[in-house]
């Protein structure tokens, strides 16, 4: 049986297993990261949340899901169909792709490529397409001007987030995950983390992504007060479901690289305890609960406020902190803080 693993159906069935175990583990958190968000928005707001589908209403999700698989799927006239469909199908698809190249631990990553973060950067680049094709092909005015807005957000903050992780890039010396995590391990612990000298770009980091995933303040191009919900307006059933996971799992995805990035990933915050994936799904949790705070909280910017702070205030920041890291790199400042590649080698 060992025989058979090492020949080219074997190491198909490994991958094949491998990316279902990732996608099971994603779709999973997924019920349980829609459950936490409601109750947190609604501990927030003095409320119960779901609290009647299951024990506490854990099941709430389940039958939330449900409920669009068996709705009628509503197609307005004179839409595309054919990109209708499509838009969310794709929205869906490549948020799960970019999980391929996530470590949960050292050696735990279905695909270790020495470009990850140049392909998540292009994946969730992609993303922007199935929106696009939401708004257009729904032959509605709203929904196409929801979808514009949301492409010329995404790509606004984009710019911001590539310009950010150019400094890990450059700590580090290397595009692949394990790389960026594995420079991060040392003998202080949490202290070792790339947070504490690339401490102000965290913060843009995190705002960044709220933006890029249309998450709240920023949730301007599907929001009911100024759009009738933009590009999503005309979906409903499983559609709008793929729509929905899609946004969501696009943010756990952020969850995870901000832990990779800046909180040593599956790194124990303390040297006497072991590292492992415990650590890794714990982060991603957290900032979760970051992204659902901010939603429950803070009050929602007018659309020239969101640009403005992208292009005015991001840009420039991010791009200065590109020179500042480079210099001290070149130089070895800090005791080596921005030069992890030449301390490693």
């Amino acid at each position: 049986m060992s025989g058979f693993f090492e020949t080219s159906l074997g190491t198909g069935v490994i991958l094949v297993a491998q990316a279902l175990l990732i996608v099971a583990f994603v779709m999973i958190s997924l019920l349980f990261l829609v459950y936490g968000d409601r109750k947190i928005w609604a501990a927030v707001q003095m409320r119960r949340g779901p609290n009647v589908v299951g024990f506490y209403g854990l099941l709430q999700s389940v039958a939330d899901a449900l409920k669009y698989v068996l709705k009628e799927v509503v197609v307005p006239a004179g839409a595309d169909r054919a990109v209708f469909f499509l838009a969310p199908l794709l929205s869906f698809v490549l948020a799960m792709l970019a999980w391929s190249v996530i470590p949960f631990n050292d050696t735990w990553v279905l695909a270790d490529i020495n470009v990850a973060i140049l392909f998540v950067f292009a994946i969730s680049s992609l993303e922007v397409y199935g929106v696009i094709m939401g708004g257009w092909a729904s032959n509605s005015k709203y929904p196409f001007l929801g979808s514009l807005r949301s492409a010329a957000q995404m790509i606004s903050y984009e710019v911001s987030l590539g310009l950010i992780i150019i400094g890990v890039v450059i700590t580090t010396g290397s595009l692949n995950f394990g790389d960026i995590v594995r420079a991060q391990d040392g003998d202080f612990g949490l202290f070792n983390w790339y947070w504490l000298p690339h401490l102000p770009m965290v913060f843009l980091f995190f705002i960044s992504c709220l933006a890029e995933t249309n998450r709240p303040p920023f949730d301007l191009p599907e929001a009911e007060s100024e759009l009738v919900a933009g590009y999503q307006v005309e979906y409903s059933s499983t559609p709008f479901l793929l729509f929905m996971a899609g946004e969501y799992i696009a943010i756990f995805l952020l969850c995870a690289v901000i832990s990779l990035l800046f909180f040593g990933g599956w790194l124990s915050p303390v040297p006497f305890l072991p590292d492992g994936a415990f650590w890794m799904v714990l982060k991603m949790a957290f900032f979760f609960f970051l992204f659902a705070m901010v939603k429950a909280v803070v009050p929602r910017y007018r659309y020239d406020q969101l640009m403005r702070l992208g292009w005015k205030v991001f840009l420039p920041f991010s791009l200065i902190w590109v020179v500042l890291v480079s210099f001290a790199a070149h130089f070895e400042l800090f005791g080596g803080a921005y030069a992890r590649w030449a301390v490693g080698g």
